[in-house]
């Protein structure tokens, strides 16, 4: 019996707007386009290729001190989240979401550091956001290369 894989998008496509790479998910349009035809262990490899993404611009500004709490938080929240998905990369969630009304970041099992030490968490959202675009963006740009056209 297959699992089915979860689409990572969070409901905030801005590939309909014109961007090449969506500003909530990361993804490609192509991928957007395609995702549905994905075999499962492609979807499973793209999926691990946005955590770790998500993970490695996060780890800059933030680490998770109890991943326990965070998910705590992300259930009282009602912030979606996958089984498998990597702390950090449910951290982007939940600063997505809640970036505005959290004060205290060690309440949700989150610690600042590195580039985030001085930041708020909406700072840290927009901060983190803007990385995941560029990253996102040079590597839709790099899809496109490859592909023949």
């Amino acid at each position: 019996m297959t699992q089915r894989i979860a689409s990572p998008c969070v409901g905030l496509c801005s590939t309909t707007v014109g961007d090449t790479a969506c500003r909530g998910c990361q993804r490609s349009d192509s991928e957007i386009r395609d995702w549905f035809a994905y075999d499962d262990d492609e979807r499973r490899r793209r999926m691990a290729e946005l955590d770790g993404l998500r993970v490695a611009i996060a780890g800059e500004f933030l680490q998770v001190t109890s991943a326990e709490t965070l998910e705590v938080q992300l259930v009282r929240h009602r912030v979606r989240f996958r089984e498998n998905q990597p702390p950090l990369s449910r951290a982007v969630e939940l600063l997505r979401v809640g970036r505005t009304r959290i004060v205290d970041l060690t309440r949700y099992g989150l610690q600042p550091c590195g580039k985030g030490l001085s930041l708020s968490a909406d700072e840290m959202y927009e901060s983190i956001s803007l990385a995941l675009l560029e990253h996102a963006q040079k590597r839709s740009q790099a899809q496109r290369l490859d592909q023949p056209i």
